[in-house]
Formats: C-alpha cells, sequence, structure tokens
C-alpha cells in the first residue's frame, strides 16, 4: 500500500510539540485505562527509510501494539512528519481510551489485540477471527438446541 503524503493528512504542522511528548501523553492516556505500556520505540528500514513509531502495552489479559507511520513528504521535511505522526498515534490512543469506557479495551483496541501466533488481529483472515476467538470475547453465544424428544 502506498502512504499519501503527510501534508494531505491531518496534523500536518499544527503542533511544536516534540514527539515524545506525544508518545508520553499516549502512555498517560492507557495508563489511566489501569495500562501498562511495555515499550514504544522508533525505527527506520534502512533500505526503504520508511519509518514508524510503535507502542505496545498491555490492559488486562490482552497485549496490543499500534504502529504508525511517519508519512512521506513532498518537500522532505522530516521533522514535521515524526511530529504528526506522534499526534496521529496521540489522538488513536486517546479515541480508543475513550471508546474502551464504553466498550471495553478488547473492543475498542481489537485490529491492534497481539495473537498468540505474535500476529495482530488486523493481519489475521475474518475465517480466523471468527473460528479462533472465545465466544466470551465476541459477545455472542450459541444459541441452545431444543430437545426434540
Amino acid at each position: 500500500m502506498k502512504l499519501p503524503y503527510a501534508e494531505d493528512i491531518n496534523y500536518w504542522k499544527t503542533s511544536k510539540s516534540s514527539p515524545d511528548s506525544w508518545i508520553e501523553k499516549s502512555v498517560k492516556q492507557i495508563e489511566t485505562l489501569k495500562g501498562k505500556v511495555l515499550t514504544h520505540a522508533f525505527g527506520q528500514d534502512p533500505v526503504s527509510g520508511n519509518s514508524a513509531y510503535m507502542i505496545m502495552f498491555e490492559i488486562g489479559i490482552n497485549t496490543f501494539k499500534i504502529i504508525q507511520p511517519v508519512l512521506p513528504t513532498y518537500h522532505g521535511e522530516d521533522a514535521a512528519a515524526r511530529r504528526q505522526a506522534t499526534t496521529l498515534l496521540y489522538h488513536e490512543v486517546k479515541s480508543r481510551c475513550l471508546r474502551s469506557a464504553i466498550t471495553g479495551p478488547q473492543e475498542a483496541f481489537f485490529q491492534y489485540m497481539i495473537l498468540p501466533d505474535g500476529r495482530m488481529a488486523s493481519q489475521a483472515s475474518i475465517p480466523e477471527i471468527v473460528t479462533g476467538l472465545p465466544l466470551s470475547l465476541t459477545g455472542y453465544s450459541i444459541p441452545l438446541l431444543k430437545d426434540r424428544s
């Protein structure tokens, strides 16, 4: 998938706060939910030059990982793009935390849930998700068969 340019997306040059400050705000949002941040990082692929921020955390028994790519820019404004990426990450975390107060963290952060094989739920196919999730997580129950005797 080709990424859009940073200048064409929200939060372009809307802040002068450092990327670290946006990450710290994200950590505080997660901690407000009684979550525990396991790690957060910035990484760059030396071959492609693509980079991203990542935050991994636990809430209850579930582990989640959010990855926010740093978008390319028209004029090589990497510092602004990194600031934008962490701003986007913060607003995603904040939105999901607010949703979590209504639906719980499993539903609010579902696409970011780490599956037993290490993939995020968003990387699994629909049949894998439907057949592999415990009924207690999906909220659905199997209707009881009526006794026909």
